[in-house]
């Protein structure tokens, strides 16, 4: 098991005030609560240690307030972007939507949080799965192009398929 997924079975066993400690920090950054701080160190630093591979720390901490948020069946090769682009509305909404995903593959990862959120909102409410180890590795090199052309293949690949959540 590669560090990634062993970061993603860690959120997956956290308990419930555990869980609602992160959520309290949504929007901030690590270094603005010391419970936020200790409770995210108990988690990611175990793995940091036994692999320099583990997720950087600023992708793990929006990893870990992300899977508070929504924790969401974790499920391989379900990616975020595919799956958007399957709950992609069929109505005139359908270009403000498309815009909306545009828009999110212009951020940089610091300014990604209230976008995830909505998506993974938009995906809990449909009761759809995610990949979390996939998006993880993905915001790990999120500042490279690549990564972001992946996401948008994704999506527009969803509507070749004709599957609408």
């Amino acid at each position: 098991m590669n560090p990634t997924e062993q970061y993603v079975n860690v959120l997956n066993d956290l308990k419930t005030g555990e869980l609602g400690l992160l959520r309290t920090h949504a929007g901030q950054g690590l270094d603005e609560s010391v419970d936020g701080f200790d409770l995210f160190a108990g988690l990611w630093w175990p793995l940091r240690q036994m692999s320099a591979s583990a997720p950087r720390r600023e992708v793990a901490w929006l990893i870990a307030k992300l899977y508070a948020f929504r924790p969401i069946e974790h499920s391989p090769g379900q990616t975020l972007a595919y799956q958007l682009g399957c709950c992609r509305p069929n109505t005139d909404r359908d270009e403000h939507y498309a815009k909306r995903f545009d828009r999110m593959l212009t951020l940089p990862l610091g300014k990604l949080e209230t976008d995830l959120r909505w998506a993974l909102d938009l995906l809990g409410s449909k009761d759809l799965k995610i990949d979390w180890v996939k998006l993880t590795d993905d915001l790990s090199i999120w500042e490279r192009e690549s990564t972001r052309l992946k996401w948008a293949e994704e999506f527009l690949r969803s509507f070749k398929g004709g599957r609408v959540c």
